[in-house]
């Protein structure tokens, strides 16, 4: 079928081949472009993306729904090993390194399940969790990043809330001071 459009272009001008031929550069190049380094993304004074490279493989600690969203709860074995070792709790501390990752989706109904459940749907968002007390001292070591999903483009950003830089999550958590600023609690397998 191509050699078909390529011996039509060449019946007459010349030209025409010319504009296809020099179009598709600028055509593949457009979309090598497009696509997202999301690994290159760092929030205003604060966490990089690249610094939770492997998410995607770290263990469950929990999940939760909100009116809006499913979400899951993954921590790095820095952060699980603290887990199973009872924190939070009381006065105890998770270590420097702890990490969790925060996958938000939307949800919609599973129509071929026998029973009603809510099932992951489109991504909204990934939010990040560092504790780092050399680099983030005014919050105890912890340090926030929430990443704003685009389906459309298949690209994060910071959310609003991040743009403001490291310290964005750290207001609502002091509510859990007394759990060193964490809310999710590791459940009984």
């Amino acid at each position: 079928m191509a050699h078909l459009f390529f011996a039509h272009l060449l019946k007459g001008s010349r030209a025409p081949l010319f504009a296809v031929l020099a179009s598709l550069p600028v055509l593949f190049g457009g979309l090598a472009i497009a696509a997202q380094d999301r690994y290159t993304l760092r929030i205003p004074d604060g966490l990089a993306f690249a610094d939770f490279r492997g998410y995607e493989n770290w263990e469950a600690v929990a999940v939760s729904q909100t009116e809006t969203a499913i979400k899951a709860i993954l921590a790095n074995p820095i952060m699980m090993t603290a887990f199973r070792n009872g924190l939070p709790a009381e006065g105890k501390l998770f270590p420097d390194g702890s990490k969790v990752v925060k996958i938000f989706w939307s949800f919609k109904k599973n129509e071929v399940s026998p029973y009603s459940v809510n099932v992951p749907d489109t991504l909204k968002e990934l939010a990040f969790i560092e504790k780092d007390t050399k680099r983030f001292p005014n919050t105890h070591g912890w340090a926030y990043a929430d990443w704003a999903y685009d389906a459309a483009t298949d690209t994060f950003k910071p959310s609003q809330l991040s743009q403001s830089g490291a310290e964005c999550g750290y207001a609502c958590h002091t509510k859990v001071s007394a759990q060193d600023y964490i809310f999710t609690a590791y459940p009984k397998r």
